[in-house]
């Protein structure tokens, strides 16, 4: 029977469909439906796509008591209704799965599966970092496959709420005027333009002990709105950047430690951290970060130990689909003509991060472009976007860290080599977050080789087809409101 893994109550809610044999055979977000930014519920239109696949055993991606526990003793009281994942299930899904068993998995151990069980590797040591499960902010597990493929993992190191990597960047990113667990890569692209001088300071006002994640407040309340009130806003990005990056170091130093594995797979929603991410070879070999790895991507871990052995992955496209072949000549011409074209087609990604399905497409070399799809997108001026380039050219055009041979889903930033010719995809650190495509067939791929055939540029802008506060398009309607809004053609 088909599994279905549901990751919602909360907020960000995802389902993921797996089949006894391990194919993905979907995944997406609730808020691409619902139109809401990181919807917390299902809504009809997930469930109907997910009802499409037959799903039959239910699984939820943490056990609600233990949270329940966790945020009483953190002073947010009780939800009685979420204290089984019966109830919360059962709630979300309008009733459908009423009288199905639900297993329940803890959030970080689902975590560590999403990762390991879509990875390349047979062996794996795995590291968990995010804002709070149950009451997990940070884990190292060990993980290998039996003698029958069963997926075994061992936890070897965890540090609990309230030290929490996770709730120190959100603390900041609400201090500097953001929006907490949404807008954290906000912070990170206003890092760039401030200055990292005052760590030393900013680390004897919060941290007790670095190499242990302990801090010496809970950053759960937050912090003051006048906390550090001499510093930029873009100064205390750039500083809690860093100190963020030096802490992430401690715990990928303790994991490599154990000596388990050279093979590392990084998930919680911190692995979105693409600046961080540049400094994970200085531990590893090898790294595998699942294109999704916040709570959404969850959904997909849940289902992964409810099946138990490796899970087939070969693409991001798992979404809602808008059938019909990939629009290479219109968009070619598109971008030849105008540069700039929005791109609707094929399955939505499943992940943040759009991967030329729900994409904004431009060409890098113009000095304009950059502020041009700001103003489409109602973004602030500072923030960076990214590269879509072929993967054979990526190591002549930028220096990729090491430990990544590739950069598939955008997940790490590399220093461009020529960046005055590529002025729309450099930010203001001289870095790019790269996705690389490689020979596969792909409609985004087909439509490099035209590009670069057109004009011997191997690589385009990419960014979501959205609209800053508001979820990618999911389908045409949503494109055809795009396209009408926003006076940019959109191709299907």
């Amino acid at each position: 029977m088909n599994i279905l893994g549901i990751s919602a109550g909360f907020h960000d809610a995802a389902a993921t469909v797996l089949s006894a044999t391990g194919e993905i055979l979907f995944a997406g977000h609730s808020e691409r439906y619902s139109k809401r930014k990181n919807d917390a519920n299902f809504c009809q239109g997930l469930v109907d796509d997910i009802l499409t696949y037959a799903p039959g055993t239910v699984a939820y991606y943490e056990r609600p008591w233990l949270k329940q526990l966790r945020q009483w003793y953190s002073g947010q009281g009780i939800e009685w209704n979420k204290l089984t994942a019966s109830q919360i299930v059962r709630d979300q899904c309008h009733g459908w799965v009423q009288h199905r068993q639900v297993k329940t998995y803890s959030h970080h151990w689902c975590h560590a599966a999403a990762g390991f069980q879509t990875s390349p590797f047979d062996h794996a040591t795995v590291v968990v970092i995010d804002a709070v499960g149950e009451w997990d902010t940070a884990s190292i597990w060990a993980a290998e496959y039996d003698s029958r493929g069963q997926a075994q993992y061992r936890q070897l190191w965890r540090q609990h709420y309230p030290h929490s990597i996770g709730l120190f960047y959100s603390a900041v990113t609400q201090r500097i005027g953001l929006h907490p667990l949404d807008e954290e890569y906000i912070t990170m692209g206003m890092a760039a333009w401030g200055s990292n001088h005052y760590q030393q300071c900013m680390e004897s006002l919060v941290i007790e002990d670095a190499a242990s994640i302990r801090f010496q407040h809970n950053l759960h309340t937050g912090l003051d709105p006048e906390w550090m009130s001499g510093l930029s806003n873009a100064d205390i990005a750039a500083t809690a950047q860093a100190v963020t990056e030096k802490l992430i170091g401690h715990v990928m130093h303790r994991a490599s430690s154990f000596e388990w594995s050279k093979n590392l797979v990084y998930m919680g929603g911190v692995a979105l951290n693409c600046l961080a991410n540049r400094d994970l070879g200085r531990y590893f070999d090898s790294v595998w970060i699942m294109p999704n790895p916040g709570d959404a991507g969850s959904s997909l871990g849940a289902a992964a130990l409810a099946l138990g052995t490796k899970i087939n992955w070969n693409t991001a496209y798992l979404g809602h689909n808008i059938p019909g072949p990939y629009p290479v000549q219109s968009l070619l011409q598109e971008l030849l003509a105008d540069k700039i074209v929005g791109v609707a087609s094929g399955r939505a990604e499943f992940g943040p991060r759009a991967l030329g399905n729900r994409s904004l497409l431009a060409d890098p070399r113009g000095g304009d472009i950059k502020d041009r799809v700001n103003e489409i997108k109602r973004r602030q001026k500072f923030r960076p976007f990214a590269p879509v380039i072929l993967e054979e050219l990526a190591d002549q055009y930028f220096n990729m860290p090491s430990g990544f041979d590739h950069s598939r889903y955008m997940q790490v930033v590399a220093r461009c080599r020529q960046p005055d010719l590529f002025p729309a995809i450099v930010h203001r650190d001289g870095t790019s977050r790269v996705q690389t495509v490689p020979n596969n067939g792909s409609g985004i791929r087909q439509l490099l080789e035209a590009w670069y055939a057109a004009t011997q540029c191997p690589m385009l802008l990419n960014t979501s087809l959205n609209i800053r506060g508001e979820p990618m398009v999911n389908d045409r309607a949503d494109a055809d409101r795009f396209e009408k809004l926003y006076n940019v053609k959109v191709c299907s």
